[in-house]
């Protein structure tokens, strides 16, 4: 199973945090051994500012993004099946 994650690099969303959580979703991926499972990709903007930041995980939007959510989507999303 493959996945693409979208973070948008609008000036907006980039400033109200996608700056970190782009490093924060890098980490994640090489800490969990997901290079050849997840696409990670940037986009110029989403057209979504006032929900920012936002990123997309295969086609599922999420928008007001911190770390701490991020972490958790990414959690949920990659390890579910896991158990």
């Amino acid at each position: 199973m493959s996945s693409t994650i979208k973070v948008c690099m609008g000036s907006s969303c980039f400033a109200r945090g996608n700056a970190k959580n782009l490093k924060l979703i890098q980490k994640f991926i090489e800490d969990n051994n997901l290079e050849a499972e997840v696409e990670l990709t940037g986009l110029r903007c989403c057209d979504n500012c006032s929900k920012g930041p936002n990123i997309s995980i295969d086609d599922t939007d999420y928008n007001n993004i911190d770390q701490g959510s991020l972490l958790d989507i990414l959690e949920k999303h990659f390890h579910k099946h896991e158990g």
